[in-house]
């Protein structure tokens, strides 16, 4: 998977059209955590993979379920005005701790292996400031939990009485509620604003910050912490990076961090992944990594080909993955190869297409009804 991964960069890469981006120097590269699981449609969620090797949250269900995670890292760039993540890495999870907490240790540990001098990390709040830091992340940007809190790295001035303080000044960079008592945000060390799109855009910054429990060292990692209000989200947004920057970068920078979810997306919702059906040891494994590559492969296709309109009402029909799925449907599937072949004599030989037998298997609403359930039973249509 990682040479098909390295080909595949090098490809998109030599392209005039590939432009990565780029923010006072340093270029983003972000890391998620995607999960493939089965499960029934309906009311109940009930996973059907026999000896899962691992769990993960699923909204809906609103509880850890069986499914195989997968860590992903990408570079962000652009092709033909439209951003995409060029895959880096898939990672498994580790087979004796199939945890997430494991299998972001072993991400953040990779990512501290390969990371150049001009790129920066980009991930969202799952992983905490104290994850980069033990992993020697020296470079990141990463969203923090709304109730927050840090310490400056300097002691505050003796007042006389008491015991003398051993730590910092706590910082709170968003105020919160606490048993019927608002608990005030901390004064920050600068404000700053600017206008995009004719919307006012607000920051709040405190500068030189270590985790709650350091006391003042001047080994102490330090980071600061951004408060940023945007007019277009309801809630603000609190970033933190060791790295010096502008806010305006800071928080193109996270922007950046949601291309990579559009990998998954496509290798779920547009091919069809999220109903797998296969039981092997290796093969739920190798079978995710596939599609999230055929994902990824949809997404700049989709990019880089005219976008196809779904009917004449679609007036401006924009390039994405659904669209060009639906495209390559409609066509025939091909018996031969373009000139040069090199490694493959007879594209026929190599692939085909699947003729899957699907007459005995009920359609309609019966087919989203549960097994021991009789046609008389009433049905939640989704």
């Amino acid at each position: 998977m990682q040479q098909l991964i390295e080909l595949w960069r090098r490809h998109v890469e030599s392209l005039a059209e590939w432009k990565r981006h780029a923010y006072e120097g340093y270029k983003p590269v972000t890391a998620d955590v995607t999960a493939f699981s089965r499960k029934n449609i309906g009311t109940m969620w009930r996973p059907s993979l026999k000896n899962c090797p691992s769990k993960h949250y699923h909204p809906a269900a609103q509880r850890a379920l069986p499914a195989v995670i997968f860590g992903i890292l990408g570079e962000v760039g652009e092709i033909n005005g439209q951003r995409i993540a060029l895959p880096r890495a898939f990672e498994r999870v580790q087979p004796k701790d199939p945890s997430e907490k494991r299998l972001w240790h072993i991400i953040l540990k990779n990512v501290h292996k390969t990371l150049a001098a001009d790129e920066i990390v980009v991930v969202d709040a799952g992983v905490k400031v104290r994850d980069l830091q033990t992993a020697g992340v020296e470079r990141y940007v990463v969203r923090l939990a709304t109730n927050f809190t840090a310490r400056r790295n300097v002691l505050p001035g003796y007042c006389g009485l008491g015991r003398k303080p051993i730590y910092g000044e706590l910082i709170r960079a968003l105020p919160r509620k606490h048993k019927e008592k608002t608990l005030p945000a901390s004064a920050p060390d600068e404000t700053q604003s600017w206008e995009e799109n004719g919307l006012t855009i607000r920051v709040e910054i405190w500068r030189n910050l270590v985790l709650p429990d350091c006391a003042p060292n001047a080994h102490n990692p330090t980071f600061d912490v951004y408060a940023i209000y945007d007019p277009c989200f309801d809630t603000s947004w609190l970033l933190a990076t060791p790295v010096v920057l502008k806010p305006v970068s800071v928080r193109a920078i996270y922007k950046d961090r949601w291309p990579v979810e559009q990998i998954p997306l496509s290798a779920k919702q547009m091919i069809g992944s999220h109903r797998q059906f296969v039981h092997a040891e290796e093969t739920i494994q190798r079978l995710p990594e596939l599609v999230l590559m055929a994902g990824s492969i949809l997404s700049f296709l989709s990019a880089t080909m005219p976008a196809t309109p779904t009917g004449f009402w679609d007036k401006k029909p924009k390039r994405t993955p659904g669209r060009f799925r639906r495209t390559l449907a409609g066509q025939t599937f091909p018996k031969a190869c373009p000139e040069p072949v090199e490694r493959v004599a007879d594209l026929s030989e190599r692939l085909r297409k699947k003729n899957s037998v699907t007459a005995h298997l009920p359609v309609g609403h019966l087919a989203l009804m549960p097994k021991n359930a009789s046609k008389s039973d009433p049905v939640l249509i989704c």
